[in-house]
């Protein structure tokens, strides 16, 4: 009998086992190795983590001497410069104009956490604790720690894990923001923020221009704070910088991670606006939330390095011009009738896969067509019913046509399976 290694992995059954073929022990370029010795195209960026490819020398000689230089700096009550050139950077990327002051967190869902309590601690202290709901998209994702899991508007088990809910609600994003203004007719006195993506990362459904509007003119109605999860859009993944660059005007938060460091540190970053960051710094209110390993030299460090990695390859032209390929490439399965629809915007598109009973595709389904095109030399992402391509920056066109080959084969395998 089989047995599970130590190590439990995310996201699957604990009885999961894995091949060799499965257990990754390199990455290079847009290359993940595997123990027995073979190779796959990553067509996810590692998660949207690395953009700029797996093992970017820029980076990691960035990390190499911050760790060399100075090992550890803390930011609890006391602030280091390494953090604070990587705050500056943030902001003169982000607009100094829409941004004044960064908060460093580990992850996206720890973000998103730290966004929940910023919002509510605002108008706390502001105004007596009249605002404390916390409004998000069904089908979104923020994370799993306990407040960006009651966040989430996925069905993660939330109830199992008795997180609480009672100050969140979830509204659609696909209806042009009438269910949100509906429910800030109710609620709109209550309402502390709400949280969106841009582009949904379950799915990759991207927000609409009329839902965005909305969400913008019920602000100036109601008051609320606008939280930009752009834990997955970030750093030119859409073909602008940052996807609410194009917004009419500023989220007054906004989140960043994965991208962030490319994959080499565990980071994040809030943005914060300065109609937020003003009220603190006036009030001189503190805002209880620190990180151990939050914005470290390294971390820092890795980040300047993204940004003038990003610089040097002039990110949003090189996004829109790969852009339009995977557009191309994908329009193709779609006109073919490989798949059903395509959604996402600029390099994170979704797939979304024919089902022969007109239904959503299980779970197990979508990771099977994931497995079988695996099998054939590349790794995708899964969604609802779909599968994710999301390639680095730096994918050339033999990459995209092995990219397209793989998804075909791994297409016509798994529907031969279930023939």
């Amino acid at each position: 009998m089989s047995h599970p290694h130590a190590l439990w992995t995310s996201m699957l059954p604990a009885d999961a086992t894995f091949t060799q073929d499965r257990i990754a022990v390199a990455a290079a370029g847009h290359r993940v190795e595997f123990a027995d010795g073979s190779t796959r195209l990553c067509a996810t960026s590692g998660l949207w983590n690395v953009p700029l490819g797996f093992g970017n020398p820029a980076i990691t000689e960035a990390v190499s001497r911050a760790t060399h230089d100075a090992s550890y700096l803390t930011l609890f009550r006391a602030p280091h410069r390494y953090a604070e050139v990587a705050a500056e950077a943030l902001i003169e990327l982000a607009d100094p104009s829409r941004y004044r002051r960064v908060i460093f967190c580990t992850s996206g869902g720890a973000a998103n956490d730290a966004a929940m309590k910023l919002a509510r601690q605002y108008w706390s202290q502001k105004a007596a604790g009249s605002r404390s709901l916390v409004v998000g998209l069904k089908g979104s994702y923020h994370g799993t720690m306990y407040g960006s899991h009651a966040l989430s508007g996925d069905d993660l088990l939330q109830s199992v894990y008795s997180v609480d809910r009672r100050s969140v609600r979830h509204v659609s994003h696909s209806d042009g923001g009438e269910e949100l203004e509906t429910l800030l007719k109710r609620e709109g006195a209550r309402v502390a923020s709400v949280v969106v993506e841009p582009v949904l990362g379950s799915g990759a459904h991207a927000l609409s221009d009329a839902f965005v509007d909305r969400l913008l003119a019920l602000r100036e109605e109601y008051g609320f704070l606008i939280v930009a999860d752009e834990v997955a859009t970030g750093f030119g993944r859409t073909g602008t910088m940052l996807a609410t660059a194009a917004w009419a005007a500023a989220p007054d938060v906004l989140i960043l991670s994965k991208a962030l460091t490319n994959g080499a540190m565990a980071a994040a970053a809030l943005l914060v606006s300065s109609r937020v960051a003003s009220e603190f710094s006036r009030g001189g209110w503190t805002f209880v939330h620190g990180e151990t390993q939050a914005g470290t030299p390294a971390c820092a460090a890795a980040i300047v390095a993204v940004i003038d990695e990003l610089r040097r390859i002039d990110v949003e032209s090189t996004t829109q011009a790969l852009a339009t390929e995977l557009r191309d490439l994908a329009t193709s399965l779609k006109s073919e009738g490989l798949i059903a629809e395509v959604t996402g915007r600029g390099c994170f598109l979704g797939l979304v896969l024919r089902d022969r009973d007109e239904g959503s595709l299980s779970g197990p389904d979508v990771l099977r067509v994931v497995s079988a095109i695996a099998d054939n030399g590349v790794l995708v992402q899964p969604g609802p019913s779909s599968i994710e391509l999301i390639p680095a920056y730096g994918f050339t066109a033999d990459e995209l046509l092995e990219m397209d080959t793989a998804v075909r084969a791994g297409l016509a395998q798994a529907e031969a399976v279930r023939a």
